[in-house]
């Protein structure tokens, strides 16, 4: 991964990793350097920071098998199993294609004064570059008719091959990291989680409306707001931001 401006030295201290003013107000970055955590983002082309915004460029493509490939792609895998939910797999007539996204997020976030819905198409990002979506499939529509074409590792594209998660990703949380571990960034800035924490399963009731809460992380000591995928509620977003979301070009 092309890696630019990387802050070598937020490694040595992390607490200037925090980031947030929502119990931890020591110290908030500001330059124009890009803070340690971002570097796990391994599937960005690039990742800069202009001192407000954190700026992440990806083609979208997962680094996982999915039969959504062309079978001439070195990751095509042909899948005939059970899904997400139960569901026996029911493959859409789309083919993962490369993409052009470029996420703005803010270095700094905040909580907002008035919480946003999430919209339909991306609302964050996955540390393997794929955008991650929220619950529905269209407007006001829930997944129940698109939850059946979710591939091995739950994720699928749509018509313009964009392929994309509304649910767990599960090679992430299987394979490429842990069920405790960070899976990527919603647009508000704010990290999202997987459906554990320090290994212990995260319930909903410990969750506010927003599908997250305050707290320390391996990647945040002194603590910050995240978000979390719950197995009884896999989707990442609640009922909007927490914070004030940046903008997604495709």
């Amino acid at each position: 991964m092309k890696m630019t401006k990387v802050l070598l030295y937020f490694a040595f201290f992390p607490f200037l990793l925090t980031g947030c003013n929502n119990g931890d107000d020591d110290v908030t970055a500001t330059s124009n350097e890009v803070p340690a955590v971002y570097s796990k983002i391994y599937g960005a082309s690039s990742i800069t920071s202009d001192g407000s915004y954190i700026t992440i460029k990806t083609n979208g493509l997962p680094d996982h098998k999915s039969a959504y490939y062309a079978t001439s792609n070195s990751l095509y895998e042909k899948f005939s199993g059970t899904t997400f939910g139960n569901y026996t797999f029911s493959k859409n007539p789309n083919t993962i294609s490369s993409q052009t996204l470029t996420f703005k997020i803010p270095l700094n976030p905040q909580v907002a004064s008035s919480h946003a819905a999430t919209p339909l198409g991306p609302i964050g990002v996955a540390l393997n570059g794929v955008p991650i979506f929220n619950q529905y499939a269209g407007p006001s529509q829930p997944l129940t008719s698109e939850i059946v074409s979710f591939d091995q590792y739950w994720g699928h594209p749509q018509q313009t091959g964009q392929y994309h998660y509304h649910v767990e990703p599960l090679y992430l949380t299987t394979v490429k990291a842990t069920k405790s571990s960070l899976l990527g960034f919603l647009l508000d800035g704010f990290p999202v989680y997987g459906p554990e924490e320090n290994g212990t399963v995260v319930l909903n009731s410990a969750l506010d409306a927003y599908h997250g809460h305050t707290g320390i992380t391996a990647d945040y000591p002194k603590g910050i707001y995240h978000y979390h995928i719950t197995s009884t509620d896999p989707y990442i977003n609640g009922s909007g931001f927490y914070g004030t979301a940046g903008t997604v070009s495709q």
